[in-house]
């Protein structure tokens, strides 16, 4: 895994055919946070890093935006190491968790709820990004001023490692119909989202940015 920020460990996977680059993201804090699990394979091969990483520390959450393999196809991986973690995600995630027969404590998030714990404060804002246009949830991590962007500011290449510096302003704008298929949620995102102001965007795929 490599600090692509204070604290914020990111492991990602390119995928050559497509040019495509997935991140999963662990906030090493007093209670650690893992964002996004990746797919069963990929925590698989990372779990060993991250368990270095925490150095005897048990990992505390496991945060994902929206049911999809990539984000939390990894969590039976994750449970198993540490059966006392807790996942938070949005209210249809933690029904359809339930549904497939997932064991682990489960909290559910809202547009506007907070998470605090030692070292982070995380704020969910609502992202319709759940199947039929239902409400996922993306993170800000309030402390280090850290947006996780999920699908949201999504592009292509080998971007392991690899930052690019935007405004936010602009990575706002750049969200267009093609992410978010309709015109009323759109809108109601992005001025949502336009009441943060990050430092740093932690990408679901694709270059991460320092906010100029």
């Amino acid at each position: 895994m490599i600090e692509i920020s204070k604290d914020l460990y990111q492991s990602s996977a390119h995928i050559p055919f497509m040019h495509f680059t997935l991140h999963q993201y662990l906030l090493l804090t007093e209670e650690p946070v893992l964002v996004s699990t990746g797919t069963m394979q990929q925590a698989e091969q990372v779990l060993p890093e991250i368990k270095k990483l925490l150095n005897g520390k048990e990992l505390k959450y496991i945060l994902f935006p929206h049911i999809e393999s990539d984000e939390c196809g990894g969590l039976p991986v994750f449970l198993k190491e540490y059966p006392n973690v807790i996942t938070v995600c949005s209210e249809l995630s933690a029904r359809e968790l339930s549904g497939f027969g997932y064991k682990g404590e489960i909290q559910s998030k809202k547009h506007g709820e907070l998470l605090t714990g030692n070292g982070f404060l995380f704020k969910f804002i609502d992202y319709p990004s759940e199947v039929h246009l239902q409400n996922g949830v993306v993170f800000y991590e309030e402390t280090r001023k850290i947006f996780f962007s999920s699908d949201l500011m999504l592009r292509f290449g080998d971007a392991i490692g690899q930052t690019i510096d935007s405004s936010w302003k602009e990575e706002v704008g750049a969200i267009n119909i093609e992410r978010i298929p309709n015109e009323n949620q759109l809108e109601t995102l992005k001025n949502s989202l336009l009441e943060i102001e990050p430092k740093f965007i932690a990408v679901g795929h694709g270059f991460c940015v320092n906010c100029k």
